[in-house]
């Protein structure tokens, strides 16, 4: 096995050593720091038997491995094997898309605990589409193995779409994925036939909000050019019955929900699909969703360095710290401890060209309250 030499841990995860803090807010809880990176990590998943994976998308660079198994001892293990991790930007035209990892933006673990699944969109730095890259792939935990790749074509992962973020239904037949692209849409996926469609496609759920420009430390987030955010709907969250869906634009300030048995429906349109769209609350630009078994709503509120929670109507931050650097994925240990990574998007070179390719990220804890 290869130690990538971009990968050191702050601290190892083992209850018996402790990790570092990076303190908290006045009233919020502890964030503790449980892994840094070299470079821009977005997904965190973690199974119930406590392994825990991570991915580098290719937004700024070259990532040297884009899906990895973070050990005990702090050291990256490319997954599933190095091969599937051997796409070079620069020798894209030698190697086939369809079976590497092209621009990996999400890992998410089966709740039962046999599976891994990765959504790559194939759109290095969030532009062109490769075409035979975008995917969802299925990793069998016990083997190590790939058993299912589901590849969308152009009429599910457009030029200009970036599919983004995945929930399964409770009986795995469905997986819902959001699309960040320049057209926000859902995809909902039937996992048995390996089939899909875009639904709300260009519905103003899924849309960026022109009313709202994302800020950082209290100022517009804006590229070198000039433009300012545009990710569309990306967070995304299911029910504890499945029964609902969730979602939210990163250019925007509401999270909407729909009963999935509208999403499920093939013979809906997306005017009846969109006439059960509800409004669930608004707050103000945010990135990962979570909603643990308690029903707790967690929302990742990149403006407020802060994961914030939605309980009984009000949203309140919860773990906050001033550099907590965009807040990004959310995910739950067996335990119950909250894991989230901070991508820190507003220190990317694209917004502030003094800044290094390779950006350092980080994996950190939090508690749930009581």
């Amino acid at each position: 096995m290869l130690r990538y030499p971009f990968s050191r841990v702050q601290a190892r995860r083992s209850p018996d050593v402790d990790v570092t803090s990076i303190g908290s807010s006045a009233g919020a809880a502890q964030l503790e720091v449980v892994a840094t990176f070299e470079h821009q990590v977005t997904g965190i998943t973690v199974t119930p038997d406590n392994r825990f994976f991570v991915n580098f998308p290719r937004w700024t660079e070259d990532a040297p491995v884009s899906v990895a198994e973070l050990l005990p001892d702090g050291s990256l293990r490319p997954y599933p094997d190095e091969e599937w991790n051997s796409w070079r930007n620069a020798r894209r035209d030698d190697m086939t898309p369809n079976d590497h990892w092209v621009c990996v933006q999400s890992v998410v673990a089966d709740p039962h605990g046999d599976s891994l699944w990765v959504i790559d969109p194939g759109a290095p730095a969030q532009a062109q589409v490769v075409p035979d890259a975008p995917k969802l792939v299925k990793i069998d935990l016990a083997s190590d193995q790939v058993v299912q790749n589901i590849a969308f074509d152009e009429t599910i992962a457009p030029q200009g779409s970036y599919l983004n973020d995945i929930r399964l239904s409770p009986d795995r037949k469905t997986a819902y994925l959001t699309d960040s692209g320049a057209h926000g849409a859902i995809v909902v996926v039937d996992l048995e036939t390996g089939t899909a469609r875009r639904v709300l496609d260009g519905h103003p759920s899924t849309q960026i909000d022109t009313t709202v420009q994302v800020k950082s430390d209290g100022k517009p987030l804006l590229m070198t050019d000039g433009r300012g955010v545009v990710f569309s709907s990306d967070g995304i969250a299911l029910s504890p019955d499945g029964g609902h869906l969730y979602w939210q634009a990163v250019k925007g300030k509401t999270i909407y929900r729909v009963p999935t048995p509208a999403l499920l429906d093939p013979q809906a349109s997306d005017d009846a699909v969109g006439q059960q769209v509800e409004k669930v609350v608004e707050h103000g630009p945010a990135d990962g969703l979570h909603i643990d078994a308690q029903g707790r709503l967690y929302i990742t509120a990149v403006e407020d360095n802060a994961v914030s929670i939605l309980e009984d109507g009000e949203v309140r931050p919860w773990a906050q710290a001033p550099d907590f650097r965009w807040p990004d994925t959310l995910a739950e240990g067996p335990d119950g401890t909250m894991y989230v990574t901070d991508s820190r998007i507003p220190d990317m070179s694209w917004f502030d060209p003094d800044q290094p390719i390779a950006l350092p990220t980080r994996l950190l804890k939090f508690r749930k309250p009581a």
